[in-house]
């Protein structure tokens, strides 16, 4: 079970990477708007900087053309390294990108998968991750858990390498239904993750501990006890 950040943001990188057990960064065409016009390999080379070696980084190709996703992801791997995950949306010249960047070895994920055929498409030309939109399946009356749960088995029936990496989800409990159908990984938006460890129930049972040490101690830590 994987935490990857979906921001480009590098304050929220920097921050919620040394907070929290997070095994790589997602981007997309809409994650980089927010941004602004940055200059866009400096900016995925920081991001590398700050995660490190050891973790994923995901980057999306912008062509719709198997050619152009080809070039794209080509020049993703010179300007920011060999080991990123390149993000092709399995479309018609998507999967046909990806199974010529696998031949190559490459790092792919498919993404924007809302069905279980696009899924198991992506699984047989060698894709290393599959991206389902949990949320967007959702609002358009697809159950996100059972695709999901095809995934993992068909990954368990067949032996595919592939994970499972969802993705667009709105709240906490939607990533643990994720898990929960089979999902390895999921990327989410940092303010997931934070709401999850900041609800006030939580901090109101930190205080109510505080206060009834405070009434016995006072002010005195426990490091700070003779």
């Amino acid at each position: 079970m994987k935490y990857l950040l979906d921001t480009a943001n590098l304050d929220a990188i920097r921050y919620y990477t040394d907070i929290f057990p997070i095994a790589g960064v997602t981007s997309n065409p809409s994650i980089v708007k927010k941004e602004g016009k940055i200059d866009f390999f400096a900016h995925m080379n920081e991001i590398r900087s700050i995660i490190g070696m050891d973790k994923t980084l995901h980057i999306q190709v912008t062509a719709q053309d198997t050619d152009g996703m080809l070039r794209d992801a080509e020049t993703i791997l010179n300007k920011v390294d060999d080991q990123v995950c390149v993000k092709v949306p399995v479309t018609l010249e998507g999967i046909k990108a990806i199974k010529t960047l696998k031949k190559q070895d490459v790092n792919v994920t498919a993404t924007a998968i809302y069905s279980k055929q696009q899924g198991f498409l992506a699984m047989e030309a060698g894709a290393d991750y599959i991206a389902p939109y949990f949320n967007r399946m959702e609002n358009m009356g697809i159950d996100p858990d059972d695709v999901i749960a095809s995934f993992a088995e068909m990954i368990g029936l067949y032996g595919y390498h592939t994970q499972i990496l969802g993705a667009s989800f709105k709240n906490a409990g939607q990533v643990d239904r994720a898990f929960l159908a089979g999902a390895q990984t999921a990327t989410m938006d940092p303010s997931i993750l934070s709401a999850a460890l900041t609800q006030a129930h939580i901090l109101k049972a930190v205080d109510d501990f505080d206060a009834d040490w405070k009434s016995v101690y006072g002010d005195v830590t426990i490091s700070e006890l003779q």
